[in-house]
């Protein structure tokens, strides 16, 4: 019976193992079929268009275009604009490329401005999510002010042919150029600059599907997109991070953090860690503005609040250069970039620094400095050498002297002094001082018969 037992738990515990392996396979199945099919690699242009940002898409495009088994590439935009260096090899990576580039500006609340809009347009296939919005291309000069005539006619040129090599509407693209304009996924799609709107990668996949598409390379081809699956390809680790630090709010803040480091090492010297964290991140702040569409009366704002916290600190007064250069950070913060082009510092950032700023300015360097400029606190061994006078009775040969306004215990081995004497000290033993009268002060009439006592 108990052989019997055993054989009919086991047999259950086998059962149940089965059952519990099927349930697992039955569930593991459709998953399976779900991710199966012809992997499609996503891009990301995401922030400001810079190098590190084309050089990612340039070769993302390349490697896709040499796999036999990819058969289109996404690229999907939200991007204010960068340079238009970064922006040219993008799009002539997207016009060379022998499989389709599908852009897509999503999700909702993106934005393909400025250089975007040029990615955008190149693209053989453009698509928008709702509520997006595309344009506002024209190029702008250190100066904030429009660019010439001939970098406007140029850009306009350009954003024209790409427009025309697929049969786009070449003068709503030019206008983005010429007149800033920018529109919404609706109205681009009435005015034929995209061809789908789409909710989700889903359901552009499923618009897509028997679309034939022209290349900007004269070849066609028909989208299947039925069995696509999308593969994150993202930009690598060294390179994203690189990328992040090109941000317009970060090199604001990275300027004067750096600076105030910088500051900070000068004024209260052998801090080597706070100089070179602070010459990393303004060197981190110019390679920025070098590359982020910075306008010269921002900088130029910058560098004239630098000069008046630097004055106020110098000659501390009613806070009148304090003051000015708070203004000058706050308008320098607003006008550092071409807001028009989505490219901006945020008042939540600027707001902040200005206060962190003129706090440190107006606080904490006035303090440091007026530290800097008090006499070296002086140990016992700097008495030596320093004046003073016999008290308490004199030196006889031992008795009290003050010194530096303090009372020390001394001996006079060689003669004795009166009260009131002057007299300097020769040197230090322990806490008692060895002193010597001077011999050109005058010297009291001693009291005959008095002897001072010893402290």
């Amino acid at each position: 019976m108990r052989t019997r037992g055993r054989r009919t738990r086991a047999t259950r515990l086998a059962l149940a193992a089965s059952l519990v392996v099927a349930a697992g396979l039955s569930l593991a199945l459709p998953a399976t079929a779900q991710t199966s099919g012809t992997a499609i690699p996503r891009l990301q242009l995401d922030g400001v268009v810079d190098p590190f940002v084309a050089d990612y898409l340039q070769g993302a495009i390349g490697r896709a275009a040499d796999d036999p088994a990819t058969p289109a590439v996404l690229i999907e935009i939200d991007t204010p604009g960068g340079l238009i260096s970064s922006m040219r090899q993008i799009t002539q990576a997207v016009l060379a490329s022998p499989i389709p580039v599908i852009c897509y500006v999503a999700p909702q609340g993106a934005r393909a401005a400025s250089a975007g809009a040029f990615v955008l347009l190149s693209c053989p296939v453009a698509a928008m999510a709702p509520g997006t919005n595309v344009g506002a291309a024209t190029p702008v000069g250190l100066d904030g002010a429009v660019g010439s005539d001939k970098a406007v006619n140029d850009a306009a040129a350009s954003i024209r042919s790409i427009a025309e090599t697929y049969g786009r509407d070449a003068d709503v693209a030019e206008s983005f150029v010429r007149e800033a304009a920018s529109i919404t996924a609706e109205e681009a799609r009435a005015a034929g600059i995209v061809d789908v709107i789409a909710p989700d990668e889903a359901q552009l996949f499923a618009d897509l599907n028997g679309m034939r598409v022209q290349l900007a390379t004269g070849e066609a081809t028909t989208l299947e997109t039925s069995g696509w699956v999308l593969e994150d390809a993202p930009m690598g680790g060294f390179v994203g991070f690189l990328h992040t630090l090109l941000d317009p709010n970060l090199a604001f803040v990275f300027f004067w953090l750096g600076l105030i480091l910088i500051v900070l090492e000068l004024i209260v010297p052998g801090h080597i860690f706070s100089g070179t964290v602070g010459t990393v991140l303004l060197i981190l702040a110019i390679v920025s503005f070098g590359l982020l569409p910075v306008r010269l009366i921002g900088v130029l704002l910058l560098v004239l609040a630098a000069i008046a916290f630097f004055v106020e600190v110098s000659a501390p007064g009613l806070g009148i250069w304090g003051a000015a250069g708070v203004v000058c950070l706050v308008l320098g913060g607003w006008f550092l970039y071409d807001r028009a082009g989505g490219v901006e510092v945020s008042p939540l950032v600027i707001a902040p620094v200005a206060i962190v700023v003129a706090a440190f300015f107006g606080l904490a360097v006035a303090k440091l400095m007026a530290i800097r400029h008090m006499p070296p606190p002086e140990g016992p061994e700097a008495i030596v050498g320093r004046e003073g006078v016999a008290i308490g009775g004199g030196l006889d040969p031992e008795g009290v002297v003050r010194v530096a306004a303090q009372e020390w215990r001394a001996v006079s081995p060689s003669v004795r002094i009166p009260t009131g004497a002057r007299i300097r000290v020769t040197r230090l033993d322990g806490l008692t001082l060895t002193v010597e009268p001077i011999i050109d002060a005058p010297i009291p009439a001693a009291t005959p018969g008095r002897k001072g006592n010893p402290v």
